[in-house]
């Protein structure tokens, strides 16, 4: 088989693989699933599969299905000590990115709340790590928790994600 077909046939294998991916997660994109209060663990699982992280809240459990690094968004599925769902949100909002307090918040906090970052990067002229979370407020967005060496927030802030059009 020449190569141009096989160059092909990868890329059409490709292409297929990215379409059934992408048509797994739409049901629980930006509008999110149906989980009703009540709803079992086992049914969130089955429907939604593992999540991205578990976190142990004090009268429960916190499942969290985060889209990040490329996504935007991460849905929290709140569950019970009974293991039943309480609710579930949709976490990368600018209501509750305001939320956050500089000062009080540590950066367990800030994962507890909104999953893992897309990225902790460092600047030479801040002194710790800083978390950045993709959104989408209308626009594509990031957010980012600037942290101390302490792992305690300091502050947080929104910016436009501007794309290069030169970019491929």
């Amino acid at each position: 088989m020449p190569d141009c077909y096989r160059t092909a046939l990868r890329r059409g294998s490709l292409l297929a693989l990215a379409a059934a991916l992408l048509a797994g997660c739409a049901g629980y994109g930006l509008n999110g699933p149906d989980m009703p209060p009540g709803t079992p663990r086992a049914t969130v699982l089955a429907r939604m599969g593992q999540p991205t992280r578990s976190v142990a809240l004090s009268d429960g459990e916190r499942l969290q299905y985060s889209f990040q690094p490329a996504g935007q968004v991460a849905w929290m599925v709140d569950l019970d000590r009974n293991g039943q769902v309480l609710g579930m949100h949709q976490a990368l909002t600018a209501a509750r990115f305001q939320q956050i307090q500089p000062g009080q918040w540590t950066r367990a906090d800030v994962e507890r709340e909104f999953g893992p970052p897309a990225s902790i990067d460092a600047v030479g002229n801040w002194h710790g790590p800083i978390m950045t979370y993709r959104w989408n407020d209308g626009v594509d967005m990031f957010y980012w928790v600037y942290l101390d060496g302490n792992n305690i927030v300091q502050r947080a802030h929104p910016g436009m994600e501007f794309k290069d059009p030169n970019w491929k």
